[in-house]
């Protein structure tokens, strides 16, 4: 009879997750079994949605999702509409939200924007972004003798703007040619993978970065993650994009020795159709004794030494190949 009363009284008072969370208990199925009799009716709604509507992390808001919520009303033999009355109107979703100050749209810097959409969406997070700020990001990338992308490593740290961020959404868009089914990713240290989709006509897959704890505001949590690629498609770039602003960024590029660039450059750009910014130009490539025994130029030349130079342009002549002539054009050195 305490259990009926308790339940009533969730049903009456909510909020949404402690009527559910209440009915569950009231009616001893385990997650598993409703994710099995919803899958039944043709709903496909997996136990770690069902988890986070029962705490509070994620509310149904999807039209799929509000087609689970009033199968489980039939399923846990509760009133007509009595969870669906506790959730209230839908919140703003997708491009009708307000962005925070400093935001960008995501087709701003992703030119696939709706498959991403979409994607998020089956994942509950739309949003879910807007509760972490990165504090700071360090990518290692490893480019293989094929010029693909073979590997890529992420160190960063993120910040909680509201309670219960529990997960970062880590987005990944592959080269042209990526195989969307042969994408991995793992999870190194202080996360763990949870949930991944793919769309491979879009080159895209999103992955839940699960955190062991839920965060509060200001809290923070470092993770590091790992994705490798071995479709071979060759790269011709790599770019970050940030929806909001971050903190700071480092990127660190190693070659195979076989496929060495012959000139790399930096830039930044504030959306795929903007001008790009702050360029800068790689001066040297080779192992460290190559550009210290042979630096490619004089800038590199001047940064390596270990004493202040003074650096004339000149010619080197080898005449008759019997000696070497610098021509500084008004005097000559043998």
């Amino acid at each position: 009879m305490s259990d009926d009363r308790e339940l009533k009284a969730a049903l009456r008072d909510g909020p949404f997750h402690i009527a559910l969370r209440v009915a569950v208990q009231a009616r001893g199925l385990t997650l598993d079994r409703l994710r099995h009799r919803l899958g039944e009716r043709g709903l496909r709604v997996g136990t770690t949605s069902l988890s986070y509507w029962q705490q509070g992390l994620r509310r149904p808001e999807r039209p799929e999702s509000l087609r689970a919520v009033r199968a489980l009303e039939e399923i846990l033999i509760l009133p007509p509409r009595s969870l669906m009355e506790l959730l209230g109107p839908p919140r703003p979703r997708g491009r009708s939200s307000p962005l925070m100050p400093g935001a960008v749209a995501y087709s701003s810097i992703l030119e696939p924007a709706r498959a991403l959409s979409a994607l998020l969406e089956e994942l509950d997070g739309v949003a879910d972004d807007r509760r972490l700020h990165i504090v700071g990001m360090h990518e290692t990338l490893r480019i293989g003798a094929d010029r693909s992308i073979t590997r890529r490593e992420t160190l960063q740290v993120v910040q909680a703007h509201e309670d219960a961020a529990d997960r970062y959404i880590m987005i990944y868009w592959g080269d042209l040619g990526c195989d969307v089914e042969r994408v991995r990713v793992r999870a190194l240290e202080d996360c763990r993978v949870g949930r991944v989709r793919r769309d491979g006509p879009a080159a895209l897959v999103v992955a839940e970065l699960l955190f062991d704890r839920a965060l509060r505001t200001r809290e923070t949590q470092m993770i590091r993650y790992g994705l490798a690629d071995p479709s071979g498609a060759e790269a011709r770039a790599y770019e970050r994009g940030f929806r909001f602003p971050a903190g700071q960024y480092m990127l660190r590029v190693s070659f195979d020795p076989a496929a060495l660039p012959v000139r790399i450059h930096r830039f930044a750009r504030r959306s795929l159709d903007a001008d790009e910014y702050d360029r800068g130009v790689l001066q040297d490539v080779g192992t460290p004794g190559q550009v210290y025994n042979d630096p490619a130029t004089a800038f590199t030349a001047a940064f390596l030494s270990s004493q202040q130079l003074n650096l004339l342009a000149a010619t080197v002549r080898t005449p008759q190949n019997q000696f070497i002539l610098l021509d500084f054009g008004v005097h000559q050195i043998t």
